[in-house]
């Protein structure tokens, strides 16, 4: 561990005039966002490049990060999406094999701001016990900081409710998928041949994903997130696939919502989603979404199938959930966090259209929930769902 400077040179204010001093890194400057904790103990880099998280600083609970370095083959999209990270301990040097670059070279390349040295702990009990907070993160290597200023920028900050940040990490343009999950020692692999057609609407989705489809026989597409129905039925696909993203779901399904019920109305074609599509397809069958406290983030979150009695351990990213007590008849609750007993997965009793509120693909994460990409395929097969 690297010991911080005397004079801070990072700065974390919060919306009530809580301040915190860290030592900076990464990149300059100063930013707003919503402040969320995650407890993974690995994935860093696909945390930060999680689409999901827009909008959004990130305290790791776990101290030790930076120790794996950073490289382009982990990465979930093209760039952090993450506005910043806040961790206890400065980042350490990399010390792994596969380590491409230092995470902190990588930060400051990219335009994220990090702060270290923090009690993190202390922090995770005020975004627990008050709700996740609006802060402002500047990092200045002079230690120079206008306190008044950022705490009146992080209470300027609109929050993510009624936001839609589908369309800021969408694709701009339509592409083809077919590269496969990593596997040692090949890496990544590509599909040898397509068993089904599905189309994936992008609201922010993470590679690992597309690559589990892949690798269950799908030949995917993947469009925006202002997709419509005809776009997608145009294509003539056997599925559809929702993926995860960031925002308020209210916001996003204005559009989302009637491509989904315009697909329902014309085919029955098996639909899939995960996270924010998760949200969207509740949204379609009649269902509402809520604001939570502080929101799910980790990789070790116990998910209970209400209807096997198995209980798997998650990865999870979101800061909404879907109302069970709303959801209408001919809509099962499949799923339930047992931290909290909230909504995590639901499906049609009559339509092989299901969803989960958590990551199966994981990333990090643990894999108990690699069953539902099969699930689908299986679904996309014609195979009886059961009743």
């Amino acid at each position: 561990m690297s010991h911080s400077p005397k004079k801070p040179t990072a700065c974390l204010a919060l919306a009530d005039g809580t301040v915190f001093f860290g030592a900076g890194f990464g990149a300059t400057g100063q930013t707003t966002a919503e402040l969320c904790f995650n407890t993974a103990m690995t994935g860093y880099q696909e945390i930060m490049t999680d689409p999901s998280y827009a909008g959004q600083v990130v305290t790791f609970t776990f101290p030790h990060v930076g120790n794996v370095g950073v490289n382009p083959e982990d990465d979930e999209t093209a760039d952090p999406v993450a506005e910043g990270m806040v961790v206890k301990w400065d980042p350490t040097d990399p010390s792994n094999w596969r380590a491409a670059e230092p995470l902190v070279t990588w930060l400051a390349k990219r335009g994220r701001i990090g702060i270290g040295g923090i009690d993190t702990r202390r922090l995770t009990r005020a975004i627990r016990q008050q709700g996740a907070p609006h802060v402002a993160l500047a990092h200045d290597p002079e230690g120079n900081f206008d306190i008044e200023a950022l705490v009146a920028a992080a209470r300027g900050f609109s929050g993510l409710e009624g936001l839609d940040l589908a369309k800021d990490v969408t694709c701009a343009q339509s592409y083809r998928w077919n590269e496969t999950r990593w596997a040692w020692p090949e890496g990544f692999g590509t599909l040898p041949e397509a068993k089904f057609k599905v189309v994936a609407v992008d609201f922010g989705a993470k590679r690992n994903i597309l690559r589990c489809l892949a690798s269950v026989g799908c030949d995917v597409t993947v469009l925006p997130a202002t997709a419509t129905a005809e776009e997608v039925l145009a294509l003539d696909p056997d599925g559809l696939f929702l993926s995860n993203g960031p925002g308020d779901p209210a916001a996003t399904g204005a559009y989302a919502v009637p491509m989904i019920r315009g697909v329902m109305e014309k085919s029955a074609m098996p639909i899939f989603g995960i996270c924010l599509g998760h949200q969207m397809l509740a949204l379609a069958l009649g269902a509402k979404t809520v604001k939570m406290n502080h929101g799910h983030h980790g990789a070790n979150h116990p998910v209970k199938d209400m209807e096997t009695g198995k209980v798997e351990i998650t990865s999870m990213n979101h800061g909404f959930t879907v109302d069970s007590q709303s959801l209408p008849a001919g809509v099962k609750e499949t799923h339930v966090s047992l931290f909290d007993g909230s909504n995590c997965g639901i499906r049609m009793t009559e339509r092989p259209v299901f969803s989960v509120q958590y990551h199966p693909e994981a990333s990090p994460g643990p894999t108990d929930s690699l069953y539902l990409f099969e699930r689908f395929a299986a679904a996309m097969a014609g195979e009886p769902q059961d009743a």
